[in-house]
């Protein structure tokens, strides 16, 4: 109960303390928007307190938040598109192409079907454009189901492959 009385308390006080800082602000400038000022009592105006003092309060002008577009992705936005693998299934020589947006470092991988990396074809940086990696698979990799991975900065992109 005590705590709940101090909260309120502190909340009037507060208020109270902001209400004359305004008003002793608004005396300052030389305005007639916000302040209070001492007059004649005239009965005939109904803009007079009693007391003889004068509220004049300030039009709000209501805040517009300028009007912002929702961020969508696009292809535009992506630095890897157009990733190509061929020939699929692959005999003795694998080609890898795709294009990138900036310039980046890239990794080409060939990865096995439990993740595992079997095979480095490539990792450098590049400039952009579009690009194109030629690595000879024959005799390095035994047949089977495996999986390339183009990695561009953050993106990256997974093509599955066969060795025969």
């Amino acid at each position: 109960m005590r705590i709940s009385c101090t909260k309120n308390f502190s909340r009037i006080t507060l208020l109270a303390i902001c209400m004359c800082i305004n008003f002793a602000m608004a005396g300052a400038q030389k305005t007639d928007s916000t302040y209070l000022r001492l007059s004649k009592l005239n009965k005939k105006d109904k803009g007079y307190l009693k007391n003889g003092f004068h509220v004049s309060l300030p039009a709000v002008k209501p805040y517009i938040l300028p009007p912002s577009k929702p961020v969508v992705s696009s292809p535009d936005d992506k630095v890897l598109t157009n990733v190509q693998v061929y020939p699929n299934p692959v005999t003795d020589q694998i080609n890898v192409k795709y294009t990138i947006s900036r310039a980046a470092m890239v990794n080409i991988k060939i990865m096995d079907v439990l993740g595992n990396e079997v095979m480095i074809l490539f990792a450098q940086h590049v400039e952009q454009g579009e690009l194109k990696c030629t690595q000879s698979v024959k005799g390095k990799l035994n047949s089977g189901f495996y999986f390339v991975r183009v990695v561009v900065g953050s993106e990256s992109v997974i093509k599955r492959i066969s060795i025969m």
